[in-house]
């Protein structure tokens, strides 16, 4: 049974006058077909500017679609906004605890806000402090707060309420390492007790460990869907990387040079160089740079991997996420 269900779902943004005094607009997010089942972490991949951040607002009733349909835990999302939002749980980028305020006291304020007793406030706030390990730093004031343990609160401001369904917005952008793992063993338990989690993020590590589905999305569509290992196999073979020297003038004819090539299956063009590939990668890396020599090209890098969800990402749009990121 699908939790989150979209059809044609699309958002757009009026990004001020053109050179010609007309307004103009930005569609930040496509006509979005998709389907969440319960009890999945479901993931949105993709770089900044994508459209997730867009996206997850929309499903979680924070900005209004421009056209399209969805109805979220059986409900409309448009006609029934109310019962959507009690049935889910919002933890955006930039969180929203209270800074002067202690962490027992943010969700305290939170239960109340949700239209809890004040007894079953403290009760939830005391479970979740104990789930979350917020108990050394419950009670004191929120700006006080590593990176951590403010995420690790935001996320159990999410869950006061109980919700069915938890939206995680790059939940672990700008943390330490330690952190980072801590908050992927958070969403780990969170899914084993029923919880379905439906997270943005633009690191391919986090969507592949924690994921059961991903969409790759990327200038406001989704441009693949699946889990992360079936979207890998969508490149056969290994994987051969090679950067090139800035101004080969012949690196047409030497794409279609290892196109012919009986061991290599693709070659792609890519913002370095060319990414071929190939059956038995350490068997014939010899004889592309042999090839490669022969052709006089100027190899920079080689790099030899099997396929990872950046080579999906490299493949589908002809950029690389690892790359993005960096820059």
């Amino acid at each position: 049974m699908a939790i989150i269900e979209t059809h044609k779902l699309t958002k757009t943004f009026a990004s001020g006058a053109g050179p010609s005094g007309r307004k103009r607009t930005v569609e930040a997010v496509r006509g979005v077909d998709l389907a969440v089942g319960e009890n999945q972490i479901f993931g949105f991949l993709g770089p900044n500017g994508a459209g997730k951040t867009t996206m997850m607002r929309m499903l979680s009733t924070l900005l209004t679609p421009t056209s399209g349909q969805a109805t979220i835990c059986s409900y409309d999302l448009m006609r029934e906004s109310g019962k959507v939002r009690r049935q889910i749980g919002y933890v955006g980028q930039k969180g929203g605890a209270e800074p002067v305020e202690t962490g027992r006291e943010n969700l305290l304020l939170q239960g109340q806000l949700y239209g809890m007793s004040k007894a079953s406030a403290q009760q939830r706030a005391t479970e979740l402090i104990g789930a979350l390990d917020l108990e050394p730093f419950a009670d004191r004031q929120v700006r006080t707060y590593s990176g951590g343990q403010r995420r690790r609160l935001d996320i159990a401001l999410g869950m006061m309420h109980r919700p069915r369904l938890l939206f995680l917005d790059e939940p672990t952008t700008g943390l330490d390492p330690q952190s980072r793992a801590r908050i992927w063993d958070e969403v780990r338990r969170l899914h084993a007790s029923g919880m379905t989690i439906f997270l943005t993020t633009h690191y391919m590590d986090e969507a592949d460990g924690l994921c059961d589905r991903l969409a790759i999305i990327d200038n406001g569509t989704i441009v693949s869907e699946g889990s992360p290992n079936t979207l890998k196999q969508q490149i056969a073979g290994d994987l051969i990387s090679l950067g090139l020297k800035d101004g080969d003038a012949d690196l047409a004819r030497v794409k279609e040079r290892l196109g012919t090539q009986p061991f290599v299956r693709e070659v792609q063009k890519t913002d370095t160089g060319l990414l071929l590939a190939v059956d038995r990668g350490e068997e014939v890396l010899p004889d592309v740079l042999r090839l490669l020599d022969s052709s006089g090209a100027h190899i920079r890098t080689v790099t030899l991997a099997r396929p990872t969800l950046d080579d999906v990402f490299l493949r589908l749009t002809g950029r690389s996420l690892r790359e993005e990121q960096s820059a």
